[in-house]
């Protein structure tokens, strides 16, 4: 790991503008990913995890605005900041993404292996015919015979498409790829065998990776640290190790015990009581604490700082707090 993080979110917040109201479905979040490293953000569906991703590679609807905060990639260049021609330049050359449905990304009416070359021809100085050898290659990389390239996006399977978005995300090998819950929708097997593509990928390529999923299982292959995110905000963060095997946020907790176990006893699953909150209107203090079986008076009242509870792992919670003092 560098000293410098390769990209560093700080206090960054992002609200919708609708007619019923603001949505604050980024609310202060920060958080760093350094060089080969790879960062899963987990929480419910609506936390705000997906426009993170979206705010990040500045790719938002016209009613998102980001209102405060900063987003410094590879130590130089803020991204909130900057014009539409210089992010152009970024997306895909050195930050690239696949979206959770892979339809999003592809065009019904062009061929794979033209629509992975149309990335390469817009970034670098090359021949058509270069670029589709290369479409070819990154096919075969990715598991599908360089022999489909010919077909549209309907002729392949819901793996085979998500396959491609990864194609098309690591063809100018970026240095920061985000992953927005690509295997939703997608059976077990698929999932799996897109985990290990994704882990070699990130070996041979040796890139970093923000890691966007509701399914805190599956981080463990891929991911070194981890956000937890709760109606918008961050509740517990840290080296994926430490949160996992010490969970310290009640959020969390409650995540992983509604985890099913393959090799420990046979437990009936717990669930977390109740629904997120309605970020138009949020409740105050910590917006945990109507659902939390542990909350203090202080929650209902006070938004909790992230405290540091050891070298590399913080948690926004009274509870935690009190037991340091």
């Amino acid at each position: 790991m560098t000293n410098t993080p390769l990209l560093r979110v700080n206090d960054l917040s992002t609200y919708y503008y609708t007619r019923k109201g603001v949505v604050r479905a980024v609310d202060h979040v920060s958080f760093e990913v350094s060089t080969n490293e790879s960062l899963a953000i987990v929480g419910e569906s609506g936390c705000g995890k997906s426009t993170v991703a979206h705010t990040v590679i500045r790719l938002l609807p016209p009613n998102a605005k980001i209102v405060s905060g900063s987003i410094v990639f590879d130590g130089k260049i803020d991204l909130t900041k900057v014009d539409d021609d210089i992010l152009r330049k970024i997306r895909f050359k050195e930050i690239s993404i696949v979206f959770q449905g892979s339809m999003n990304m592809l065009n019904p009416v062009m061929r794979i292996e033209d629509q992975i070359a149309e990335v390469i021809l817009i970034h670098e100085v090359t021949t058509k015919e270069e670029a589709v050898r290369k479409a070819r290659d990154l096919l075969e990389t990715v598991g599908i015979p360089s022999s489909k390239g010919k077909d549209y996006p309907h002729q392949l399977s819901g793996g085979q498409k998500q396959r491609v978005c990864i194609a098309m995300a690591i063809a100018l090998e970026p240095k920061l790829i985000i992953a927005d819950e690509p295997f939703t929708a997608l059976d077990v097997m698929v999932q799996a065998q897109l985990i290990e593509l994704l882990k070699n990928i990130r070996r041979k390529i040796k890139n970093s990776l923000i890691f966007i999923t509701h399914d805190i299982h599956v981080v463990g292959e891929l991911c070194d640290k981890i956000a937890i995110m709760y109606a918008g905000k961050i509740v517990e963060y840290g080296e994926l190790k430490d949160v996992v095997n010490s969970p310290k946020h009640p959020y969390t907790v409650g995540l992983l015990e509604a985890v099913p176990s393959i090799d420990g006893p046979a437990t009936s699953l717990s669930s977390i009581p109740g629904l997120p909150p309605n970020l138009i209107n949020p409740p105050s203090g910590c917006r945990f604490h109507p659902r939390c079986s542990k909350r203090l008076e202080l929650c209902d009242k006070e938004v909790p700082p992230l405290v540091k509870v050891n070298k590399d792992h913080f948690v926004a919670c009274h509870l935690v707090a009190r037991d340091r003092e």
